[in-house]
């Protein structure tokens, strides 16, 4: 089994006074149209019509409807629940756009993904179902919540479907994606959304001592001018963090030798602190830095240090916190289908993008606050780094043998 996964090139709810009210409070709630749309968004408790649940779009009239019913049943419900990365600026603007736009409570958990995912699972395992839906990344997706893969009953994992329970036209067509379609990750197709994919590139340089063109490609790192001036994360500690990823990257796909070379022969410093990593590379003391945090990156940038990405060395793709997903028996139904569909939409999307610093799949986002390296390049098929069989299947021998590799187990 190929254990290279590469992405395609980027080209991007009866009497007469009730059914009055019913439509004023509709209409009072409604957002904007989508595109192409007649105002008046609404939908509900109601399961999928035939239409949706086979994936056709629905017409102007039935996701109206739809939407108009589940508005109205989310604001009896009165809030919803959900976990999402740590980032005090995603939780505080995701938030307060929610809340202005249906005037529904939006609990916001701020919890690691490791961290929710264990807290889901403890909770569900008791009988608890205490959150609606989750942002998530690969691995606690992936392995923990999605339970690799395992359905039963239509769940998987913890994960109820999501494809069916989208109903806004714009997040339904596919014309609003860099792919050319939703992004499902996971085999069945429909539980698992991906709404943010860059690139991570993995070498930094001071420019006052190598030129970013200097370097064209891994190979050369491994020039002789260069053994000694090179710092990165170590791929052998514990914790998380870039290390690991890219040596595992680097032994897929420039293999076992080039890592022999790189890791011993170059003799990097190896450290676990990325301010001092960044230190380094400002100062020039180590003036090449690979696995650097991206944040700690920018900060130097922000900070008027002559240093830039090596974006001619190839990096690989990845999503950060860049999964969305529905929780099997959400407490507040419909305020969860509400969440999941907003969530996929431009609106929220632009305000992850912005928050988070990475791109959002969808097209229609503006990217002005992106640096340009963060997005893939027409033409080049990138490593996937968040690919389904690589986090499931192939990564985690690949990362045994990297530490095995290396010395340390």
């Amino acid at each position: 089994m190929s254990t290279k996964r590469l992405i395609p090139a980027a080209p991007s709810e009866g009497l007469c006074l009730g059914v009055l009210l019913s439509v004023l409070l509709a209409a009072a709630c409604s957002p904007p149209a989508a595109p192409g749309a007649s105002q008046s968004p609404a939908g509900g408790a109601s399961a999928p019509s035939p239409a949706a649940r086979a994936g056709a779009p629905a017409s102007d009239a039935e996701w109206e409807q739809q939407w108009d019913q589940l508005v109205a049943g989310a604001k009896v419900e009165g809030r919803v629940v959900v976990y999402g990365p740590p980032t005090p600026e995603t939780r505080d603007r995701l938030t307060a756009a929610f809340e202005k736009r249906f005037g529904i409570v939006l609990e916001y958990l701020a919890v690691g993904g490791g961290d929710a995912a264990a807290r889901v699972i403890s909770e569900q395992g008791a009988g608890v179902y205490a959150a609606d839906a989750m942002l998530a990344g690969s691995d606690s997706a992936f392995r923990t919540l999605a339970a690799s893969g395992h359905v039963e009953n239509d769940v998987m994992g913890v994960f109820a479907p999501l494809r069916p329970v989208l109903i806004l036209p714009e997040v339904t067509d596919p014309t609003k994606y860099r792919n050319g379609k939703l992004w499902f990750v996971d085999p069945e197709d429909r539980y698992l959304l991906r709404i943010a994919n860059f690139v991570y590139t993995p070498v930094f340089v001071n420019t006052n001592y190598v030129g970013a063109a200097e370097l064209q490609g891994w190979n050369d790192l491994l020039k002789p001018e260069y053994r000694g001036k090179i710092a990165g994360a170590d791929p052998t500690a514990t914790g998380g963090g870039p290390g690991l990823p890219t040596a595992s990257f680097l032994y897929v796909t420039q293999g076992e030798q080039f890592l022999r070379d790189f890791y011993f022969g170059q003799q990097p410093f190896m450290n676990t602190n990325f301010r001092v990593l960044a230190d380094h590379l400002a100062s020039g003391s180590y003036p090449i830095v690979y696995s650097l945090q991206t944040f700690e990156y920018v900060r130097l940038l922000d900070d008027g240090f002559p240093v830039a990405e090596a974006e001619n060395v190839p990096g690989y793709s990845t999503a950060g916190y860049g999964f969305l997903g529905l929780l099997n028996r959400a407490p507040h139904p419909n305020a969860a289908k509400l969440f999941v569909n907003w969530m996929a939409s431009r609106e929220a999307l632009q305000i992850y993008q912005d928050a988070e610093g990475y791109p959002s799949t969808r097209n229609d986002v503006d990217p002005s606050k992106m640096r340009p390296t963060i997005f893939q390049r027409p033409g080049v098929d990138y490593f996937d780094a968040a690919a389904w069989d690589w986090v499931l299947d192939n990564r985690p021998p690949t990362e045994q043998k990297v530490r095995e590799l290396l010395g340390r187990r």
